[in-house]
């Protein structure tokens, strides 16, 4: 690839300029420009290769995502799970860039790459500078056409998708997804999954797996977008010099031509599996994406399952026939599926969940959906609309099922036709799709007059989107410095009347955005023993309706103002998260004081919540990442019943569920909550005379019943073991590592061992762990490790994590224990060191322009009577750190033999394989 050697001064100044079309640029030599909507536009180099740049100065970031026009739909026979398999020997590298994964981890990506139905994406979110944008440019460009694609690393790379693979086999929902859509499918390829048969997988001649990427990895079939904070002028002659030099292929592409056949009866299938929670479920056959129709499915998929509006909501879950449903239908290229999915406790009639799912279903035609229904529905689609569309990095990676579509400007169409879907619409589509022959459920029934739907196809899309223009483009926000000292410098911070401190940053952001969050602390450790559930239920009931509003009406209320309210907590806390835009903020605000003080403890509703909890741990009691997990839990939190920091056994969170009354969700309420110890950070687009005010009011005099203290985590050694619990009949293992430690973030260590546990853990798949579990010996799909620490008290933990087959765990644990006695016995190098706390850092900066997570840290900030100064200085003792004392600090705190195994998976099938 060429590279650039221009300056790039004009990419830094030019951030100030103001770019609008393609018109506004002088085009590179070849280069011509296609259309421009709404701040989004289109270019396309000679070789084919399209380009969209969607710049946004309010985010110092910038998301690379490169688009190829190619899934689960393109694979021949024997080739299932081809493009997904091709998604992770595209990591392996290239000759000018071996080592991918180290790359991304060096620069502080937030990396990956997934695989779809219609397209295959990879995409890298960095800090916005020269160097970063230069690099993903020329990586992408690289490894577009001269990835490896080596029978080395596919022999390698086998057993991790293998893995995969096995991991989705875990779950009874899942599996019935598959086998439901694969029935509804007889011919078409939508009807495999993307991960591919067991077979392929596992026998694919590399040679056909070369061909397929050389067949779709080519500039002609792909689409580049750039979004974030950048220079388009300058960025898109980068492209071109990057891009540019690719060769258009010789070959063609045709276009798929696989139709399926019109669905002519119900279809059924039943799956039997070790389970705790039954399922039911159906899918019907619907239009493309792109059809005009699509608009108004969506709708009708939205109000079936919304909480709690839908109609299969208040049919199985209010009726407490099902503890929860939820519906999906993805807009695909050619004839897609909405596929609908009720859990049923075992104690309930699953015959009788079904026979209800059905009816509310077919009351699609004969009680058509209401207006109000309808607008509610149009109102939340859009909502969630406006609020992804606040945010550049979410849209540029969006923008892929878009593309896979037929065209990006698919976007802006959709969100015009579900504002224009009326009543009409919804009755009309309704009536077409919805009908018995085109469902598949877990029977078939045979139809004397049978009714059938025709799947039309897609539009030429080139016909519906030429001449589009969309709408005015929303506000751009300003050029944010995410540094400490910057951060600093503009937060304001005090305390009011209660004792409630407040964190207040004002920035112009795209469409205005702001984020809040407020968390509420009380009680002391001994009052709160035993308390456990009682407060999670407490603070999961407070969004469930007011003494003046309805649950429906505050859901409804949030579309209209186009925000969200989050409510969260425990027994010592409850946090209340607020997204929305300036406009909005205070009647928002307004309302989520009205859900922190005037919760109406709906019996009805505390009901449907117990149900739903009551499902949820149950379906965890044959599940190895659960039970493994909370036996870590307990082996590191080891303490009596009596101590409010005693971690229950998933039985006893069952019981304690069931045990608990509303009227202690109640008096739990009444005795504990109020703002004497809250914590109010906002960040974003606001006005700060309006929300000091609102602060003022809501919580400037609301005090706490009673005193509080926090609840102390001092160290407490955990006692070394190796555990193994069984779980039958699950396809997927899970491995968990842990030890307790005297280590908190102020400790003199603390630095050393972030960054040490960073290049033994962390990282994207470049980790010491990672290259020797997943990378050389193949056993795991996601291995890493963790260090925890607190901010006020002088404890900690290391941890670790692996997936894997359970033939493979005891090799995993093996290899967790090898690597870790060898980076404590020879230490990590001085290159290590400099590429990790590179990347560490750069990553901090990401982090801090996220909004979502600024306003955290600055309300933990609040908490523990720090300023963004700290993060400066933890970051200037890693730059200084020598890689003699990051190795002093590991092999002084971290042993192998202090530490707690715990392995969760299906050994006793292991065990019965086994040959004498």
């Amino acid at each position: 690839m060429k590279r650039i050697t221009a300056t790039f001064v004009m990419f830094i100044i030019c951030f100030a300029t103001n770019f609008s079309t393609a018109q506004d640029l002088k085009l590179p030599e070849g280069v011509t420009a296609g259309p421009s909507v709404e701040g989004i536009s289109e270019f396309q180099l000679e070789n084919g290769l399209k380009v969209l740049l969607f710049p946004d100065q309010s985010k110092p970031t910038i998301t690379v995502n490169i688009t190829y026009m190619v899934g689960s739909r393109h694979e021949s026979y024997g080739e299932t799970g081809m493009a997904h398999l091709l998604e992770h020997l595209v990591f392996k590298g290239t000759p000018d860039h071996p080592d991918i994964p180290a790359e991304l981890t060096e620069h502080g990506a937030r990396p990956n790459g997934t695989t779809w139905y219609d397209r295959t994406n990879y995409y890298e979110t960095f800090s916005a500078t020269e160097e970063n944008l230069k690099w993903a440019l020329d990586l992408e460009s690289d490894r577009m056409v001269n990835s490896f694609i080596a029978k080395k690393d596919l022999d390698s790379e086998m057993t991790v998708v293998r893995n995969e693979f096995e991991m989705g086999e875990n779950s009874p929902s899942s599996i019935l997804l598959e086998r439901v859509i694969s029935t509804a499918y007889l011919w078409h390829n939508y009807g495999n999954s993307t991960i591919g048969a067991r077979a392929d997988l596992e026998n694919v001649p590399i040679e056909r797996l070369q061909n397929f990427y050389k067949k779709y990895y080519q500039p002609d079939n792909a689409i580049l977008l750039v979004a974030g904070k950048f220079d388009p002028q300058t960025t898109l002659e980068m492209i071109e010099d990057y891009f540019g030099d690719i060769p258009r292929p010789e070959r063609s592409l045709y276009p798929t031509y696989t139709k399926e056949p019109t669905q002519d009866g119900e279809r059924s299938v039943v799956l039997r599996r070790v389970g705790d929670v039954q399922v039911v479920s159906v899918a019907y056959h619907t239009p493309p994406g792109p059809h005009s129709d699509y608009a108004a499915l969506s709708v009708i998929d939205e109000l079936l399952t919304d909480e709690p509006s839908g109609r299969l909501y208040k049919a199985l879950v209010e009726t407490k026939k099902a503890p929860y449903v939820w519906s999906f239908a993805p807009a695909l290229k050619e004839g897609g599926f909405i596929y609908i999915n009720a859990d049923v406790r075992k104690e309930n009639s699953l015959d009788s969940a079904e026979a209800i799912m059905l009816k509310t279903l077919d009351g699609l035609t004969t009680s058509p959906p209401t207006e109000e229904e309808i607008e509610r529905a149009k109102s939340k689609i859009l909502k969630n609309w406006n609020l992804a569309y606040n945010n550049s990095d979410r849209i540029g990676l969006g923008l892929s099922e878009y593309l896979a579509q037929g065209d990006w400007r698919l976007l802006f169409l959709y969100r015009d036709r579900v504002e224009a879907v009326s009543t009409e619409d919804v009755v009309r589509v309704a009536k077409k799709y919805f009908v018995p022959s085109n469902r598949t459920i877990g029977r078939f029934i045979p139809t004397q007059n049978p009714v059938r739907a025709d799947i039309p196809d897609a539009p030429p899309v080139r016909d519906i989107v030429e001449g589009y223009k969309g709408k005015e483009a929303i506000s751009e926000g300003e050029a944010f410095d995410p540094s400490p000292a910057n951060i600093d410098g503009r937060t304001k911070k005090g305390e009011l009347n209660s004792g409630a401190k407040y964190s207040l940053l004002t920035k112009e952001n795209r469409g205005d955005a702001v984020n809040a969050v407020v968390t509420l602390r009380f009680g002391t450790p001994k009052t709160l023993a035993g308390k456990s559930t009682i407060g999670q239920l407490t603070a999961s009931m407070l969004d469930k309706g007011t003494k003046t509003m309805t649950r429906q009406e505050i859901q409804d209320k949030l579309d209209a103002l186009e925000g969200r309210i989050s409510v969260f907590g425990n027994s010592s806390q409850a946090s209340a998260r607020v997204e929305t835009t300036n406009k909005n903020l205070s009647e928002v605000m307004k309302m989520m004081n009205d859900i922190l003080k005037n919760p109406s403890f709906s019996e009805e509703e505390f009901s449907k919540l117990k149900e739903e909890r009551l499902a949820g741990l149950e379906e965890q009691l044959s599940d190895p990442q659960s039970l493994a997990q909370n036996k870590l839990r307990r082996s590191l939190s080891d303490y009596p019943k009596s101590d409010v920091r005693y971690v229950m056994t998933l039985e006893e969170e069952i019981a304690s569920i069931k045990e608990t009354t509303l009227e202690d969700v109640k008096a739990f309420y009444n005795d504990y909550y109020g703002a004497s110890e809250a914590t109010i950070s906002v960040v974003g687009d606001f006005d700060e005379g309006q929300v000091m005010k609102d602060i003022e009011t809501y919580f400037g005099s609301w005090e706490n019943p009673n005193k509080y203290v926090r609840i102390s985590n001092p160290y407490k050694a955990n006692k070394p073991a190796s555990i193994e619990i069984n779980t039958p009949d699950k396809a997927n293992s899970m491995f968990f590592a842990g030890m307790n430690m005297p280590v908190g973030d102020t400790h003199p260590d603390y630095a050393s061992l972030l960054i040490g546990n960073y290049i033994l853990g962390g990282g994207f798949l470049n980790s010491r762990l990672a290259t020797r579990i997943r990378v050389q010996d193949g056993l795991s799909y996601g291995v890493g490790s963790f260090l925890q620490a607190s901010s006020m008290d002088e404890s900690g933990m290391f941890g670790a994590y692996a997936i894997s087959a359970p033939e493979n765990s005891e090799k995993v644990l093996a290899a967790f224990k090898e690597e870790v006695n060898r980076a404590i016995k020879d230490g990590f190098t001085a290159e290590e060191l400099e590429a990790a706390r590179g990347g560490w850092i750069q990553g901090q900066s990401v982090s801090r322009s996220q909004d979502r997570e600024l306003v955290g840290a600055l309300a933990n900030n609040l908490r523990t009577d720090r300023e963004m100064k700290w993060s400066q200085e933890l970051e200037d003792k890693i730059m200084s750190l020598s890689v003699e004392e990051v190795n002093k600090a590991l092999a002084k705190h971290i042993d192998v033999d202090k530490i707690t195994y715990i392995r969760a998976g299906d050994f006793e099938k292991v065990k019965k394989n086994i040959k004498p």
